[in-house]
């Protein structure tokens, strides 16, 4: 079976005999064995799970995070490389959107086409589209309903220029807001109705009507959901059940 000095290795994969010893130090990527010299050996085991570390990283997942993942007792290589498959797919045609948009523009702008205000921003849209499925599509799919999730999708992909900047705008807002609402740490005060009051009509950017009872349930997401926790407690940890709180209170 083939083995692999740090060097070779490092060429092999395109990174840095540097980070490969980070990866020892941290226990992420441990050699095979340590030569007679004290030279650190790869196996084929060790190639194989340095590909896994490249995919998640490529993929925008932190070391500790990967870590976890690859030591795992139900870590699946099979499943693991076709998950790695659909997100990297995802991206392809996120890119191909782009690139689609970006021609069109330039296409226009030499006089040979024309480009709607709308049309502009087709592949950011499609984008938030393809985030949304691939981070939480299943789970919601399940929860709501195919007609629900394509109805929405359908809603931003329809979105005019000035509604999509507005809806990006709000969302940054909302942040603001529930960060000095946490702050002041009443889930029923002033600044947390506000950034309630904003989070429904965000909301309603993406859902055909409103309701409390399903303003309730995603806001119970937030917190057993560890996607929607991590994303809310980077505003502030303990964030996410804060907001929780606050939504409840204001649908009440």
């Amino acid at each position: 079976m083939m083995e692999f000095t740090i060097n070779k290795l490092s060429k092999m994969a395109g990174v840095s005999t540097r980070t490969l010893r980070y990866y020892d130090e941290i226990g992420l990527l441990k050699p095979k064995r340590l030569s007679p010299s004290g030279y650190r050996i790869y196996g084929q085991e060790e190639v194989d799970i340095l590909q896994q570390i490249l995919f998640y990283r490529e993929l925008g997942f932190r070391l500790d995070k990967i870590k976890k993942v690859i030591i795992s007792s139900s870590f699946d290589k099979q499943e693991a490389l076709s998950e790695h498959l659909s997100a990297l797919v995802t991206k392809r045609n996120q890119l191909n959107a782009l690139i689609a948009n970006v021609e069109k523009t330039i296409s226009a702008s030499k006089g040979e086409t024309t480009i709607s205000d709308n049309e502009k921003f087709d592949g950011f849209k499609q984008r938030v589209v393809d985030s949304n499925e691939k981070k939480y599509g299943a789970e919601v799919r399940a929860k709501y309903g195919n007609d629900v999730v394509d109805k929405s999708n359908a809603k931003i992909k329809g979105m005019s220029q000035e509604h999509y900047k507005d809806m990006e705008k709000l969302s940054q807002e909302i942040n603001k807001t529930l960060k000095l609402a946490f702050k002041s740490g009443d889930p029923a005060g002033e600044l947390a109705i506000k950034a309630c009051e904003m989070h429904k009509t965000w909301l309603i950017y993406f859902w055909g009507g409103y309701s409390k009872k399903a303003h309730k349930s995603l806001a119970q997401t937030y917190v057993d959901d560890p996607r929607f926790t991590e994303y809310y407690d980077k505003i502030a940890p303990g964030c996410a059940k804060f907001f929780r709180d606050a939504i409840i209170n204001y649908c009440k």
